[in-house]
């Protein structure tokens, strides 16, 4: 064979890590707007962070604990590795913090939810808010916004009802919030029941599970969930208004409910990402995960997770992280790679269920990728936690959304990424790693390589993983 380069060339070594914005971006110009502003009467951000600092307080203090007893060489944090704090490290905190037990533990849980603690296995660690509290109040209060996000694990559903209402429960309460928010004041419960069952019969008849127009005597919808639909929604109501005064959103009481300052100020952050996503040239907020990520595929990265954002926060967290991981399960490679950078802007609250996939042969390259950047490996070694064969894989994954959605130059400077030093290496192992799209990806690398012989070569592996010789 005869070549313009040599035959066994080393390929420059680049950072093999999943090109995620695979298609030619577009340099998308959108006029500046002037910076909103908050509602009136809503409190300057240093007096707000002084009131999360305030309601914080107890859990940063258990945080600034378990960062003094529990580093390198300390007792294990939990016992079964899910972040519940242990017996032993519960009562040896309670003892040097003058709590009790439940208190520590009610303490803990909330610095985890606010991100002051990050639970890995059987370790904890500090969070980097917690490293911030002192000195940054955006971080202060990103942690407060975390911790009422996550209201409904701060304060556990009552265990009688089905989990499929207070479900639908959780996803109406949003619009409850947005209701006390342009109330600016006390609004009385019945007013709110009232507005939770209008949503709650929203979100049954998106999805075709009550009947638009009943007849006399005919049987109920199939797709009916009897005991979703009969759950009163009084006690859920009620549940939901004092989780959200646990975590300081609102006060509730004599029967009625007012948003706190820093609640107040919480939903206009929520509705002031809604309303940029409505304003961003592609618009995905009320798109599926999938929809969204094809449309984030022609952004900048930059732009891409300002509509990550925006889409995360019009959804519950968890629902969106089953989502995206569900996208990432289809054929496109492309999607495979966004929805793992849409999982990094939503950070510690998706980490369950990404390593629930680390099983999943095609997912689990990503996985590993996103969990050593999680538990603070940089994003330049991060390709060190994959074997070879992993990322050989991901090379090819890459490969195949880049022939998709790329164009010819972006797949020939691809083949630079490869961790094989030479060519003839990387299609060896190519053809050995089994993926389904490997010919797909070797003919189309081929035909977009400039050097005849290179192309040849590549040509012929293709031939050869499609005859199985």
């Amino acid at each position: 064979m005869t070549s313009r380069i040599p035959r066994d060339s080393r390929l420059r070594l680049v950072r093999p890590r999943p090109l995620a914005a695979a298609p030619t971006a577009i340099n998308q110009q959108r006029p500046r707007r002037p910076a909103p502003r908050p509602p009136e009467g809503t409190p300057a951000p240093a007096e707000l962070a002084r009131m999360a600092r305030s309601g914080l307080a107890a859990a940063a203090r258990v945080a600034r604990w378990a960062d003094a007893a529990l580093g390198p060489g300390g007792d294990s944090a939990t016992a079964d590795g899910k972040a519940t704090l242990s017996d032993a490290t519960a009562e040896r905190a309670a003892r040097h913090l003058g709590l009790t037990a439940a208190q520590v533990r009610a303490d803990w849980d909330t610095a985890r939810l606010a991100g002051l603690i990050e639970v890995h296995g059987d370790t904890a660690r500090p969070g980097w808010r917690l490293r911030a509290w002192n000195r940054d109040d955006s971080a202060v209060l990103r942690g407060w916004v975390a911790l009422c996000d996550a209201w409904s694990l701060a304060h556990p559903e009552p265990e009688e009802y089905e989990p499929a209402a207070v479900a639908e429960v959780v996803t109406a309460m949003p619009q409850v919030l947005s209701f006390l928010q342009l109330s600016a004041g006390p609004v009385p419960v019945p007013q709110l029941l009232d507005l939770l069952q209008q949503r709650v019969t929203e979100l049954r008849t998106e999805r075709c599970e009550i009947d638009y127009a009943p007849q006399a005597g005919a049987a109920r919808p199939a797709l009916a969930e009897p005991a979703a639909a009969d759950a009163p929604l009084e006690p859920l109501l009620d549940w939901a208004l004092r989780a959200l005064a646990s975590v300081g959103a609102l006060t509730y009481g004599d029967g009625q409910a007012t948003l706190t300052p820093l609640g107040s100020w919480a939903v206009w952050v929520k509705l002031e990402q809604i309303c940029v996503a409505a304003q961003s040239p592609a618009g995905n907020i009320e798109q599926g995960a999938e929809d969204m990520l094809r449309g984030c595929g022609r952004l900048r990265p930059n732009a891409a997770r300002a509509e990550y954002r925006a889409w995360l926060a019009a959804r519950p967290v968890g629902s969106a992280v089953t989502e995206l991981i569900a996208a990432a399960r289809g054929e496109d490679a492309l999607l495979r790679g966004l929805a793992f950078e849409a999982l990094r802007v939503v950070g510690a609250p998706a980490e369950p269920e990404v390593r629930a996939v680390l099983d999943e042969p095609t997912l689990r390259p990503y996985a590993l990728l996103w969990l050593a950047e999680h538990d603070g490996a940089d994003p330049e070694d991060a390709h060190e936690v994959l074997t070879r064969e992993e990322a050989t894989w991901l090379w090819v994954d890459t490969a195949a959304a880049v022939a998709d959605h790329g164009e010819a130059p972006l797949l020939v400077r691809h083949l630079e990424s490869a961790v094989q030093p030479t060519v003839p290496a990387l299609l060896s192992e190519v053809r050995a790693v089994g993926h389904p799209r490997t010919v797909q990806v070797l003919v189309a690398l081929a035909a977009a390589h400039p050097d005849p012989a290179l192309a040849k070569a590549v040509r012929r592996a293709a031939f050869q993983v499609h005859t199985g010789g």
